[in-house]
């Protein structure tokens, strides 16, 4: 069995909830992590390169329940706890990259309202984030000047520090603007200006209708809009970093949600974003700013619908000639999860088990034999054609053990027999004559199939 860790009754209780109701849990995740050793590896390297003023682009690509939100929250913490500022949001019909009716506007918003950091995990930390920005060039003054905030010396060195970060962001494109509003903000924070204040976070969550209001509020003609909304996050991404932060990840789910759009050029221009966005990042036009998609291998690679149809971007992502399903290149802009083993599996399911045990107080009852049995069983009972996710075995699972905890009385073997006996009355009732098979046998079915 693996080795126990003890883990709060909070997180536990989250954990147990989330995976049961087949969604990713926020908190307490390395309590569950197993394999993905390389990927995250891989991710960590860019983050290094990120922290170092670079700029990175990644695909993550797998089917839907193999663990690419898992993978993606996993990076997201450890990106924070590096000091990282990290914005995520799930495309959908209303959130694209590009459209004709604010739904590239709304991915922006969506970004800014998920705004993260160590402090504020939950999102919502843009004005943290903007407070944190004034009190460390407070902070920055009073230790190199020796200056007292009494001191009329002191507003002026923080001003003039202030000033250097602005004006160092000028020749970005809309960096004049941004640094304006910047300022705006800033002097809002000392006049106690919450009127101001609020405009100001307003033009930064993207919410002003018309240039219009615009100038009549902050006195400029530049607003986020369906067009420009990179170049925002680019901004955000320089600005982070000059405000104390290690840099900025932005992360973006649900690429299915373009492939899915019926109209041809629609899709086009939206897979024309993400040119531009991987053209920045290794060309150098981005600093401080890693950028990850997540998508299933038919949004990805379908040359009629899918990022591949956009021939700038399949020459670009394709694999080469000697990669591998043995020998994977991590460094490929593409990262296509690979199957946990059958030992990861089996870790996965005591892991489960003991946080189990411990949120409800009592002894594991499952032997890793039973638990063997328990996988095997998985697979036995979904037909041969079908491919079983980590997210469906995990929610089976917890069903298990909380079956057992609910009925002390019941044998957790009988238990296991009962089901492969309703599973082999279903098999022999649909008339299809098929039965699965253990892992590695018979139809087909591996555990080679079986993906994190």
């Amino acid at each position: 069995m693996s080795e126990k860790r003890r883990v709060p009754k909070r997180v536990a209780a989250v954990i147990m909830n989330s995976l049961k109701g087949g969604v990713v849990p926020r908190i307490g995740l390395p309590y569950i992590t197993v394999g993905r050793e390389h990927e995250i590896e891989a991710l960590l390297h860019d983050v290094d390169i990120i922290r170092e003023g670079g700029a990175s682009f990644r695909f993550i690509v797998g089917r839907y329940g193999s663990g690419k939100s898992f993978l993606l929250q996993t990076i997201r913490n450890y990106a924070m706890d590096l000091g990282f500022v990290v914005m995520d949001a799930d495309l959908s019909p209303e959130r694209r990259l590009q459209g004709t009716h604010g739904q590239g506007l709304a991915t922006y918003k969506e970004l800014v309202r998920n705004m993260a950091t160590k402090t504020r995990p939950e999102g919502g930390a843009l004005t943290l984030i903007l407070d944190r920005w004034i009190s460390n060039a407070q902070s920055q003054v009073a230790s190199k000047a020796g200056l007292d905030p009494s001191d009329p010396r002191f507003v002026a060195g923080v001003e003039a520090h202030i000033q250097d970060v602005i004006s160092s962001m000028g020749e970005m494109v809309h960096g004049f603007d941004f640094a304006h509003v910047l300022q705006l903000y800033y002097r809002s924070y000392i006049d106690g200006d919450d009127e101001l204040k609020g405009r100001v976070v307003k033009w930064f969550r993207g919410e002003y209708a018309t240039k219009t209001e615009v100038r009549r509020e902050l006195g400029i003609t530049m607003m986020v809009s369906d067009d420009n909304w990179y170049e925002y996050v680019k901004l955000f991404a320089y600005f982070l970093k000059q405000a104390g932060y290690a840099g900025l990840l932005m992360l973006v789910d649900e690429l299915v949600n373009i492939y899915k759009v019926p109209n041809a050029i629609t899709r086009q221009y939206n897979y024309e974003k993400i040119l531009t966005m991987y053209n920045d990042t290794l060309q150098g036009k981005a600093r401080y700013l890693g950028i990850i998609m997540c998508g299933t291998p038919q949004s990805i690679e379908d040359r009629r619908r899918g990022v591949y149809s956009y021939e700038a971007l399949r020459s670009r992502l394709t694999e080469g000639h000697f990669s591998s399903e043995r020998y994977k290149d991590m460094m490929a802009p593409v990262i296509h999860l690979q199957p946990l083993t059958y030992e990861e599996m089996l870790v996965l399911s005591e892991k489960l088990q003991d946080i189990h045990s411990q949120l409800y107080g009592y002894a594991p009852r499952l032997s890793e034999d039973d638990l063997v049995t328990f996988i095997e069983k998985e697979y036995q009972r979904v037909g041969s054609d079908s491919r079983i996710t980590p997210r469906e075995v995990t929610r089976d699972l917890i069903e298990v053990l909380d079956i057992l905890y609910q009925h002390p009385q019941l044998d957790a073997r009988e238990l296991l027999q009962k089901q492969e006996a309703r599973d082999a009355s279903s098999q022999h009732g649909d008339g299809s004559g098929q039965h699965g098979s253990k892992p590695g046998q018979g139809s087909g079915r591996e555990f080679a199939e079986f993906t994190l």
